[in-house]
């Protein structure tokens, strides 16, 4: 007698659904079980991952997530003349639901590591340079990372930067010791943009911050 198992179709989605970040096997078969306990859930899903998939890109200018050419960020006229640095694009919104800064944004699109062969050729450094180029910056902060490959990147951009006379800053400490953005609260984030310094040392004069 051969054991009993899910038939194939679920089986083929059950897998599917184990690809998704953090999806255990328990978890893939309740998400199974749960979308085909109606008949419209199924459809629906389909539905809005295409047309998140049609209908979203990336920002031509700062790497945010956008239904056109440029995301809302760089459309609107109002923001200040400061770019914020970070490391993805999913690093943007924590920043902007602080309410603690009002400028535009750069996503790397990831940081360098070596142990990942992620060198500086992997980054959007390219677009970062010719941004500053074009456009009138006041000041460009670093949001990265405080673990050792975000300390690395930041100090790699802080020595790039450096001959292009901007000034730049870092976040305040205070932040998640070795963790990222998305591990910071709004209020710890306010602070942290409220309180940067220089990169390499001496914090910024009230006067000679923006947001």
């Amino acid at each position: 007698m051969r054991a009993a198992d899910y038939p194939g179709p679920f089986a083929a989605l059950v897998r599917e659904l184990r690809r998704l970040p953090g999806v255990g096997p328990r978890s893939a078969e309740r998400m199974a079980l749960w979308l085909l306990d109606d008949g419209e859930r199924p459809t629906a899903l389909a539905d809005a991952l295409a047309a998140a998939r049609d209908g979203v890109r990336q920002c031509a200018a700062c790497g945010f997530f956008a239904i056109e050419e440029k995301c809302v960020i760089c459309l609107d006229d109002d923001r200040e003349d400061l770019l914020c640095v970070v490391e993805r694009a999913t690093d943007i919104l924590p920043i902007e639901r602080s309410g603690a800064f009002h400028g535009v944004y750069h996503a790397l699109g990831g940081r360098l590591s070596p142990l990942e062969h992620v060198g500086p050729e992997d980054l959007r450094l390219v677009e970062l340079t010719s941004r500053l180029e074009r456009g009138a910056f006041t000041e460009v902060i670093l949001a990265l990372s405080t673990d050792v490959e975000g300390e690395a990147t930041a100090n790699y951009l802080s020595d790039l930067l450096a001959p292009r006379g901007v000034r730049v800053s870092r976040l305040a400490q205070g932040m998640p010791a070795g963790g990222g953005l998305e591990h910071a609260d709004e209020l710890t984030l306010a602070r942290a943009m409220a309180g940067r310094h220089r990169a390499g040392g001496g914090e910024l004069a009230p006067g000679q911050k923006g947001g």
